[in-house]
């Protein structure tokens, strides 16, 4: 795990002098245990440590900071070159099976220098080109650079877990792991993104695609690798290497689909343990990550040094500590718990929305944000984490109705019947909530517009300014609406590409990074996601509303009962309003502050109506609120233009 960043500059320019240092500082919380860079010029390549200014005609830079997890000595330092001297890399993530992928190359012929998985990775890619792409297992921002070809290859792995940002501009290519190092060189005005800001604003989504909140700025999508010629300084259209095939279907029964997804799981789990320093866990006391932990110590038996980190709410409704102590006992792990209070968020505000980069969607990103910080104070560099599991599995309660709508659209009337009843026991999910919520996936967009502003759900709230969003051609538009048979599945898929998945898996990098730690997601594969997806529905929602009911089923024998049995769904749960009520005088500042002002897109006004409403009637908290007070710290710290 690190942070990478280069530049390539078209001559007669040369690399800004100021690049590599600044870019090593932005970057050291991602690698705090080495450092290098390389200076590429038609005359030669310096890889050095230690910055010196004395390579005037360099033409091209890349950076690494490294936070070192496999092969701890000086053999696996960034930036690497291959044996002939004509490829280098930086890397960012791990290769789970990189010593398949060694033993493969060996029987090729190819000899090693170091322990790591960087240069397996390098002379894969060297060996196979992008074909070595889809080969991997793990997690991977990367850019490679071909001295002989003059190119550069960035690529990112199959679900975006690691960030790898990039921007054209003024005849000069920079990218970087963190959107805050590209503000310094690339000359952009931090202008608003309007499309995403709809997005962000109204439906909570971020971070899917190629684009990011600034103009200009954009991002290599999941799955995706781009190259760049170093003679004319053009980037290519990303080119996507992999997808979910979901046209395949195992025809296999449910207990022998449990068996497999135990199976895969169990193997998920063995890679993601291949580590050179101790790996701890998060753990919720959900499904998916007891899961984690209990396979941990399946696969590291009764002398593993199991360590798990838990955030625990103050509000009794919501905490999840009984749960966490079933999973630390059964497990016997050496369990960590945090208790954030309201004035710690706000301590910590700036620097978090800081290291997010980009606005984020309620205060949980806090909880999370303490438990890796508690890691850290554990010494701990590796974490286990179940992101992914919720939108490969059908986790949410909204899936219910997304199963619902699948029933209704294949005329299966008395199922779907038989379903709602059933389904409509589970907690917060009664009748007409899930009737309503399966019309989301069942109108289309001009009935939904309608239908919304009878149920006072408009697709443009009179707190967003409409006119100001029109102007950029930014219209109200529904994102659930499903032509498919297969509803669940449509959804499942929107929720891993675009949805839901994209902005979590960036709250879980910065997060970690914060504090230098590598977090690791067991769930996402694509042999395990594939397999998932070849399922039947009823599968992954049972006929009576059991969510991952295969996957509950596969882990029969390893997670304790009570937990498979679990009826409730928390996660990192903060008490909102508890939370919101200590920070109201700041809530206020903020609303009334100069930067709220210059952002166009809010109604101010009914903002301040609708905040004034929430305080005196005390109704559930809403993240809308949270995404103003959000959006307008983060444009005060980024200095963000919505001109």
């Amino acid at each position: 795990m690190c942070g990478i960043a280069g530049l390539i500059v078209s001559p007669p320019d040369r690399v800004d002098r100021g690049f590599v240092p600044l870019a090593l500082k932005k970057l050291a919380h991602r690698g705090p245990d080495d450092h290098g860079y390389l200076l590429y010029s038609r005359c030669g390549v310096r890889l050095a440590r230690d910055w010196r200014d004395d390579l005037p005609d360099a033409e091209a830079a890349l950076v690494h900071r490294r936070l070192s997890i496999i092969d701890l000595t000086e053999a696996g330092r960034q930036p690497m070159a291959s044996g002939d001297g004509r490829y280098y890399i930086v890397f960012n993530g791990e290769i789970y099976n990189y010593l398949e992928l060694r033993e493969e190359l060996e029987g090729l012929g190819h000899t090693f220098r170091s322990r790591s998985d960087t240069e397996v990775l390098l002379t894969a890619c060297a060996r196979w080109g992008t074909a070595a792409l889809s080969r991997l297992v793990g997690m991977f921002a990367l850019a490679i650079l071909d001295a002989q070809a003059r190119r550069l290859l960035l690529a990112r792995d199959f679900f975006g877990i690691k960030p790898l940002y990039y921007v054209v501009n003024n005849g000069r290519f920079a990218f970087a792991s963190e959107l805050k190092v590209l503000l310094e060189f690339a000359g952009e005005r931090r202008q608003i993104n309007p499309e995403r800001l709809y997005q962000y604003l109204r439906h909570g989504y971020t971070d899917h695609g190629g684009e990011t909140f600034l103009k200009g700025v954009r991002q290599v999508p999941p799955a995706h690798y781009l190259e760049v010629s170093l003679e004319r300084l053009d980037a290519s259209e990303p080119v996507c290497y992999w997808d979910v095939d979901r046209t395949a279907r195992a025809d296999i029964s449910f207990e022998e689909a449990a068996r497999r997804t135990r199976e895969l799981f169990l193997e998920n789990m063995r890679l993601h343990l291949r580590s050179d320093v101790p790996v701890g866990t998060a753990l919720s006391g959900g499904i998916d990550s007891s899961a984690i932990v209990l396979a941990m110590r399946k696969l590291g038996g009764k002398d593993l040094d199991l360590h798990t980190f838990s955030y625990v709410a103050d509000d009794a409704a919501i905490s999840e500590e009984r749960w966490v102590d079933v999973v630390a006992q059964a497990a016997g792990t050496v369990a960590h718990k945090v208790r954030p209070v309201p004035e710690e968020l706000l301590a910590d505000l700036d620097s978090l929305i800081y290291s997010q980069d980009e606005p984020f969607g309620s205060t949980r990103i806090y909880a999370q944000y303490r438990v890796f910080r508690l890691a850290r104070e554990a010494g701990i560099k590796v974490m286990l984490d179940g992101q992914g599991a919720d939108e490969i599995l059908g986790g949410y309660r909204f899936y219910l109705a997304a199963r619902l709508a699948s029933l209704i659209r294949q005329g299966r009337w008395v199922q779907a019947a038989a379903f709602l009843h059933r389904a409509s026991k589970w907690p917060g999910a009664g009748k007409r909530w899930l009737l309503a919520w399966s019309g989301e996936y069942l109108l289309p967009q001009r009935w939904q517009t309608v239908a919304r502003r009878w149920v006072g759900k408009d697709l443009m709230p009179s707190w967003m300014n409409a006119a100001w969003f029109r102007d950029r051609g930014v219209e109200g538009r529904a994102i659930h609406y499903s032509r498919t048979r297969d509803v669940l599945k449509a959804h499942l898929y929107r929720s891993l590409i675009s949805q839901n998945l994209p902005h979590l898996l960036r709250y879980e990098d910065r997060n970690s990074m914060a504090f230098s730690i590598e977090s690791r997601v067991p769930f996402l594969t694509p042999k395990f996601v594939e397999f998932l997806f070849s399922l039947p529905e009823e599968y992954i929602i049972a006929p009576d509303g059991t969510s991952k009911a295969v996957f509950r089923a596969a882990m029969r024998g390893i997670v304790p009962d009570a937990i498979l049995d679990r009826r409730d769904k928390l996660g990192f749960v903060t008490p909102e309003r508890g939370w919101m009520a200590a920070l109201y005088p700041w809530v206020e500042r903020t609303l009334q502050s100069e930067t709220a002002a210059r952002i166009g897109a809010l109604n101010l006004d009914e903002a301040a109506r609708v905040w004034n409403e929430y305080k005196a009637t005390g109704d559930h908290f809403s993240m809308r609120v949270w995404r103003w007070i959000n959006l307008i710290e983060w444009a005060r710290r980024f200095d963000v233009s919505f001109e």
